[in-house]
């Protein structure tokens, strides 16, 4: 071939030796990249592991609340009467307790000779009390009786009872809803009650000192006062039992499994966001469910249970299930926000350039007013990234020690933290123009 016919290997011909070995080298490993680029490692093994990982701890987050409230609510006897001591208080609960002490005791006065046992002493003012209350002997009975169990129950001495006899029934909650235990206070046909006696015995000794001495001659009087009933406790009892067992140790094991999904996800923030979600998701799923169970169980009580101080009793006991669903939907969010707004996203930067942008402005309007920060904005900005992480691990410990933190504790603790990082960037913001020149000299 004729030296005009030659032609040039894609520039290369120009080199020769080890140049030209070096610029094929260069040029593969270009295109190795380009391909690279082009079509991205598959990971689709890893991606699925830790699919399933953050879905399974999402799925384990509403059974770890459940978990939670088998611990400390059904299992310890003093939280559990704490929880139930303001039902003394509760004006439903109140009237159905009255309502049944009344009708004990009306089932054991004979009213046909009421009036002539009562002493002659006695009389005239029991038939002031009875006449004002109506013509019917029944009636005026039945109404007087009530209105002393209503100041019964209203009284200092029924908030006693009432917890005293909570403490007992402690027992016959932790039965019906776990399978073990025991207790004073029966448990029958799935339905966990209180023993009136005690209340009814101060209601006899009001009848008494108001001058109806029959009621004296009553003998003791149990009756029951219905806390929990539902013919379904028997088939939750063994799920919220292997719940109770699992106790703290399940949102341990829910949070492990987001954690270890995250670290094993190609797109980490994207994973950390999903899984924060999903769980904020799970657990209000769960809220929602007990609004929903509340309705059915109301319904199925049968017609002589007050539907009031039963829907008392049941908001009193899922209480803590309802604050620790909004800690955790609350908890969710702000991390799914943090890992959010800390990631490359093209509104995630906008929000952070205005952060700055605005902490900027206010810096610099102190420092044409004369607040300077002197000494200690240089050393905030040697050492802002050990800071803000240290903020970051006192906020996480504030949470981890609080007793039972709630949806408004995290709110507050996530507040306090922005106010903090807010005071933090102010201090290490670049001063504005001539902060740290000295101030001009003229020469001698």
């Amino acid at each position: 071939m004729a030296d005009g016919d030659a032609r040039p290997d894609d520039g290369a011909a120009e080199f020769a030796g080890p140049e030209r070995t070096e610029l094929q080298e260069l040029r593969a490993r270009v295109a190795a990249l380009e391909s690279e680029r082009a079509w991205p490692p598959r990971h689709h093994g890893r991606s699925l592991l830790a699919a399933v990982l953050i879905t399974i701890g999402c799925l384990l987050a509403p059974l770890a609340v459940v978990a939670s409230w088998a611990a400390n609510e059904v299992a310890d006897t003093d939280r559990y009467v704490a929880t139930m001591a303001p039902l003394a208080a509760n004006p439903a609960v109140q009237d159905a307790v009255a309502n049944r002490a009344t009708d004990a005791l009306m089932t054991h006065l004979d009213l046909p000779t009421l009036l002539a046992d009562i002493a002659p002493v006695d009389r005239p003012r029991l038939e002031k009390a009875l006449g004002r209350l109506g013509d019917s002997l029944e009636g005026a009975v039945h109404s007087f009786v009530h209105d002393k169990a209503r100041a019964v129950v209203a009284s200092s001495a029924f908030r006693t009872v009432w917890t005293n006899a909570n403490r007992r029934a402690h027992g016959a909650v932790d039965k019906a809803l776990t399978g073990k235990g025991g207790g004073a206070v029966q448990l029958k046909n799935d339905t966990v009650t209180l023993d009136l006696a005690p209340v009814i015995t101060h209601v006899k000794q009001r009848l008494v000192d108001a001058g109806l001495q029959a009621a004296g001659h009553i003998p003791d009087i149990h009756t029951d006062f219905t806390l929990v009933r539902s013919d379904e406790i028997g088939k939750v009892r063994t799920y919220v039992r292997l719940l109770q067992v699992a106790g703290n140790w399940l949102p341990v094991l829910s949070v492990a499994l987001i954690v270890a999904g995250v670290l094993l996800s190609v797109y980490r923030r994207r994973a950390l966001v999903a899984g924060c979600l999903g769980a904020a998701v799970a657990a209000g799923v769960l809220g929602i469910g007990l609004r929903v169970f509340r309705v059915i169980y109301l319904d199925a009580l049968p017609a002589n249970v007050s539907q009031d101080a039963a829907g008392a009793v049941y908001d009193t006991l899922t209480d803590f299930l309802h604050i620790m669903v909004r800690m955790v939907v609350a908890l969710g969010v702000v991390i799914a926000l943090a890992a959010w707004l800390t990631g490359p996203g093209r509104r995630a930067g906008l929000l952070r350039r205005m952060w700055t942008i605005g902490i900027g402005a206010v810096r610099g309007t102190a420092d044409r007013a004369g607040l300077h920060t002197g000494p200690v904005g240089p050393f905030v900005r040697r050492h802002r990234t050990w800071i803000t992480w240290a903020l970051v691990v006192v906020a996480l410990v504030v949470y981890l020690l609080w007793s039972y933190p709630t949806g408004w504790v995290v709110v507050g603790l996530t507040l306090c933290l922005l106010f903090l990082l807010a005071v933090l960037e102010f201090l290490a913001a670049e001063p504005a123009q001539g902060e740290s020149r000295p101030p001009a000299t003229t020469p001698a």
